[in-house]
C-alpha cells in the first residue's frame, strides 16, 4: 500500500502510538533517520520508532548545528519521514525556536507534520551540541515556562524536556532542573552528555517520568548497549546521527575512488541495487496506481 492511497494510514495520532510503545515494556530503541530513505530502511530492519536529529538535518544541508535551522526546514523533513515510514517520530526541537509562543507553534506544526514527540532544551541561542564545551543555559524557571507552554499547545504530541546542565551544574543540577520541567508538564526527561552508567542510574532514579538516553558516537557518553541502559532504568535510547555518519563515510570513500579510477564498477558490490531501491520505495506499487504506466522491467544488464 502506497502513501498516496492512504487507506492503511495509522488511525491513532503519532503521540498516542509512541506512548503505547513505551508502555509495552522493554527499552524503546530509536535510531536516527536523516531522511525518508533512511527511515524506510530502519523500518524494514524492524524498528518501530525513529528520531529526527537537528544535528543530522543541518549536517545533511551542509550547515553546523548552531541553532540556525529554521522551523520550516525541520517540519518539512519531518513530514517526509513520517509519511513514508508511518512510524512515530521523536523530533529534536532545539530550544523551541524562541520563547513560549514559538514553542507552542513548533508543537502545532510538528503535529501537522506527523511527529509523535518533540524535545526542547534549556540552552541559550546560539546553541551547541550537548557534547561540546561551554554551553550557556537559560534560567530553569524560563525553561519551565516554555515546557508548560508547549504542553498546553499539544493535542497528542509528547513533550520531552532536555537539559544540558550536567556539564556545568553536575548531575545534581540536572536533576534539580528536570524536576522543575517535569512539574511544568514534561512527559519524558532527557539529560544530555551524561558521562557514566552511574550518572544514568542516578538521574533515572531521581525523576518521576521515563528517561531518554542519547548514545551519539564520538561524544562524552560511553557506548552502553540498550540492554545495559535498560538495567539502569532508562526507557528510551536514541542513536541520533549514526545513519548520517555511515552514509557520509560511504559517500566520501565512493567519491574518492570514483575521482581516482573514473568508473563505478569496482564499487557495485557496495551499492544498493536498482531492484532493492525499487522495493524499498514501492516503485511498482506506485506505477500500478496509474493504468497509463506500463510496469517497468529491470534492465537485463543491471546486475540487480
Amino acid at each position: 500500500m502506497t502513501w498516496l492511497e492512504g487507506s492503511d494510514a495509522p488511525a491513532e495520532p503519532a503521540g498516542d502510538r509512541l506512548r503505547k510503545l513505551m508502555a509495552r515494556g522493554p527499552i524503546l530503541r530509536v535510531p536516527g533517520a536523516h531522511n525518508a530513505m533512511a527511515g524506510l530502511l530502519a523500518r524494514d530492519a524492524g524498528f518501530e520508532a525513529l528520531y529526527v536529529s537537528g544535528a543530522a538535518v543541518t549536517a545533511s544541508m551542509g550547515l553546523p548545528d548552531l541553532g540556525i535551522l529554521s522551523m520550516e526546514e525541520l517540519t518539512n523533513l519531518t513530514r517526509s519521514i513520517a509519511r513514508t515510514s508511518r512510524l512515530p517520530l521523536i523530533v529534536d526541537g532545539d530550544t523551541g525556536y524562541g520563547e513560549a509562543l514559538n514553542a507552542m507553534r513548533l508543537v502545532r506544526e510538528l503535529e501537522v507534520a506527523g511527529a509523535a514527540a518533540v524535545h526542547i532544551e534549556d540552552q541559550v541561542l546560539p546553541k551547541k551540541c550537548g557534547h561540546l564545551n561551554d554551553k550557556t543555559l537559560v534560567p530553569p524557571e524560563q525553561m519551565a515556562a516554555k515546557i508548560a507552554a508547549a504542553r498546553r499547545a499539544a493535542r497528542h504530541l509528547v513533550i520531552i524536556a532536555r537539559t544540558d546542565a550536567a556539564a556545568s551544574e553536575g548531575v545534581e543540577g540536572a536533576i534539580k532542573r528536570m524536576k522543575l520541567y517535569v512539574d511544568a508538564g514534561a512527559e519524558i526527561a532527557f539529560a544530555d552528555a551524561l558521562r557514566s552508567a552511574e550518572e544514568f542510574r542516578q538521574f533515572a532514579a531521581a525523576v518521576k517520568v521515563p528517561v531518554l538516553a542519547n548514545l551519539t558516537e564520538f561524544g562524552r557518553t560511553p557506548a552502553l548497549t540498550a540492554k545495559e541502559l535498560q538495567g539502569l532504568g532508562i526507557r528510551i535510547v536514541i542513536w541520533p546521527v549514526s545513519s548520517l555518519r555511515i552514509a557520509a563515510h560511504a559517500m566520501e570513500n565512493f567519491y574518492g575512488q570514483l575521482a581516482k579510477e573514473g568508473t563505478t564498477e569496482p564499487q557495485l558490490a557496495r551499492m544498493q541495487t536498482r531492484a532493492r531501491l525499487y522495493e524499498t520505495i514501492g516503485y511498482h506499487e506506485y506505477e500500478a496506481l496509474d493504468a497509463s504506466i506500463v510496469k517497468s522491467l529491470l534492465p537485463k544488464l543491471d546486475g540487480a
